[in-house]
Parts: structure tokens; C-alpha cells; sequence
């Protein structure tokens, strides 16, 4: 009955109710804080990360109590997800629960049996992350990884399902676009386009705020209500803290409950959640600390809409189509309003981009 929660969100939404009915539909579910690299965009170098695994009584009760609604959840953090020694254990647990899980890799330990174990899973989406088409570039912006290695293991993980006849999770090859890397976005797109296995090829703008400090969206950028507040994605720290988003976390907010201590349903209609709902119906979402400072692309009611009239899957596979239309459309103005540099006098140009396999080789034409 997944329609009816996203019913239910969509009339609370278009209705401006701070309670709403339903549930969110989407989670992100740090499921280890550990990492083994140093990446300068990350906010773990500003909030000090624990090595711990979130406990395994965290992990099940959040799927449990999110089982009715959650459509995917996105196992990753502020932690690598292979360092979790339960991740397929957890993948395993969201497929029991009818839940689609997604992660996001820095690929330097993708060895053979890892890649295997990947695609034999219940799996829906992969992302590779890959931050450079350079050495120089991509071990700057991911430092403690070598360019050849986690490269190889990509390659690796690409060719085995490729051998498989495709079978396996989407796999999206993505690099976030920063001014250390922008110039070489045509090559980066280029050869990993050409790779048999590869079902997209992304490049995405930094949403993290640590590389543009000054960026951010104006009081009067917040037209519309944060789809975050209404939808989710809810963002679940190791120890069962919950945030509105994963922005909220990253630019200093506070959690917004424990979901040892409290059921999803009070956390999601809770008191700071109703209040942060209540600021953006009246128009001064941007007035909320990390609101105003967010990086997030705000989406145009009528995308919202569409967000939760669809499955939470068909809408993950057709947000990359959805982002390229809107941002090379012209004639389609206002449907997505990326941050700015708030501070200065220009606005800064959109970095999102997405390009498809399909979309490249059909351009190349």
C-alpha cells in the first residue's frame, strides 16, 4: 500500500499541512561512520566522525518501522559502506522489507569477491563515485586512493556485469564537478561512456557547501516548500539520530529525534519537524539556518508532485532525464532553482548535468 503513503504525503503537501498522514518515502541510513580516505568536500573533516557500525537494533527497527513506506533507502553516510562487515547482511534485510537499497562506493575495495557478492545481491543501484579524469585531480579530491587502482577496480566491477548480460544493479559512474575538476568533465564522460557496463554516466554539482561557502539559496528562493520536509529523504546517522535531510546534518542542524528512543511516526510529526513545515509554507524557509545555507536544487511543486504521484525506483531512474531536460530546456524555465552565491553579486551558473549513456552515443551520432 506504498500508493497510498505517497497519497497521503501528496495531499498533505499540496495542502500545506505541517502533520502530515504518511510517511517518507525515502532514507538515507549511514550505516557505518568509518572511512578510509580524506576527501576535502566532505563534511566528515568538519564534524569528526566515531568508527562505529550502527547497531544492528538501530538498523532493524528503522527498516521495521519504515517497512509501510520507505521505497529505497541509499546505505551510505559519512562512512564507506564496504567497511561495514553487514552491509549485504543489511541489503538483505531492506529486500525481506520490499525496500529498493542503493549505495554509493569510493571503489578502493572492490576486489573480485566484493564485485561478485555486489551483483549477486538484491541490490537496485550503484554509484561509483570518481571525483577526476587526472591522477592529479582525482587524488586531490580523494586523498588516500590511488587513480589506477580504484579506476581497475571499476573497470573490473563494469566488465564482470557486462559478462553477465547486464544483469546486476544500474551502475552510474559519477563525478562531482569542483573547480579543481570542471575542465575535465568532456573526457571523464567520454571514457566512461565507452565502457561496457556502465548504465549512466553522471555529473554532479557539490551539494556539500565546504568547497562554495558562500553558496546557498535567498529567503527568496524558498517559493515553494522543501520537498525534504514532505517526501523525505530522511537522513539516519549510525547511532539512530534522524535528521529532516541529509543537508541538515552536514551544515551543523540538529536531529530532530532518536529513533531508539521514538517511533518513526512521532520523529516524522514531531515538534521541530512541524515547525521547520510551518516556516516554509509561509515563505521564510529561508530564514531556517540550514535552509538558507543549503545546496540542495529546489524542485518546482509540479516535480514534487510527480516525486510522489510515481515509485520511489521509477522516479531514481528517471531523475537524470528529468535534470537534463530542465537545465537544457530553456523553454522550460523555473522547474529547478540551483544554489547561488548569496553573498556576492552574480548568481553562479548551474554545475548539474547529467548525461546518459544513451543520451552520449546518440549525440555522437
Amino acid at each position: 500500500m506504498r500508493w497510498l503513503n505517497r497519497a497521503k504525503l501528496l495531499l498533505g503537501y499540496w495542502g500545506r499541512r505541517t502533520k502530515l498522514a504518511g510517511l517518507p518515502v525515502e532514507f538515507i541510513v549511514e550505516t557505518t561512520a568509518k572511512c578510509n580516505l580524506y576527501c576535502p568536500m566532505c563534511p566528515r573533516e568538519t564534524y569528526k566522525q566515531p568508527k562505529e557500525d550502527m547497531p544492528d537494533g538501530v538498523f532493524d527497527r528503522l527498516v521495521r518501522e519504515a517497512s509501510a513506506s520507505a521505497e529505497h533507502m541509499m546505505l551510505i553516510g559519512l562512512g564507506e559502506p564496504f567497511l561495514d562487515g553487514k552491509i549485504f547482511e543489511r541489503i538483505g534485510k531492506c529486500e525481506t522489507h520490499g525496500i529498493h537499497s542503493l549505495i554509493s562506493t569510493n571503489g578502493t575495495l572492490l576486489d573480485e569477491a566484493t564485485c561478485r557478492r555486489i551483483l549477486d545481491s538484491s541490490l537496485a543501484h550503484v554509484t561509483l563515485s570518481f571525483d577526476g579524469a587526472t591522477k592529479e585531480s582525482f587524488e586531490y579530491h580523494r586523498k588516500g586512493a590511488k587513480f589506477e587502482r580504484v579506476r581497475d577496480n571499476f573497470l573490473r566491477l563494469t566488465r564482470m556485469k557486462h559478462e553477465r548480460g547486464g544483469r546486476g544493479p544500474q551502475l552510474v559512474v559519477q563525478m562531482v564537478r569542483m573547480e579543481g575538476n570542471a575542465g575535465e568533465v568532456d573526457d571523464f564522460v567520454r571514457f566512461w561512456s565507452a565502457q561496457p557496463g556502465v548504465d549512466q554516466v553522471r555529473i554532479k554539482e557539490d551539494e556539500t557547501n565546504l568547497m562554495r561557502p558562500d553558496a546557498g539559496h535567498a529567503s527568496a528562493d524558498w517559493k515553494h516548500p522543501c520537498h525534504y520536509l514532505w517526501r523525505g529523504t530522511m537522513y539516519a546517522k549510525w547511532n539512530g539520530d534522524l535528521y529532516p535531510c541529509c543537508q541538515s546534518y552536514m551544515l551543523g542542524g540538529e536531529p530532530v529525534g532518536n529513533i531508539e528512543r521514538e517511533s518513526l511516526e512521532q520523529i516524522w510529526n514531531g515538534a521541530p519537524m512541524q515547525r521547520m513545515r510551518d516556516a516554509h509554507v509561509r515563505g521564510r524557509g529561508g530564514e531556517i539556518d540550514v535552509c538558507g545555507k543549503c545546496c540542495t536544487t529546489i524542485p518546482h511543486p509540479v516535480l514534487v508532485t510527480g516525486s510522489l504521484l510515481l515509485h520511489g525506483a521509477t522516479v531514481r531512474k528517471l531523475l537524470p532525464a528529468v535534470e537534463r531536460l530542465v537545465y537544457f530546456a530553456k523553454w522550460l524555465p523555473g522547474l529547478l532553482t540551483p544554489p547561488k552565491r548569496v553573498t556576492g553579486k552574480t548568481a553562479e551558473a548551474p554545475l548539474v548535468q547529467i548525461e546518459t549513456t544513451a543520451a552520449r552515443r546518440e549525440s555522437d551520432r
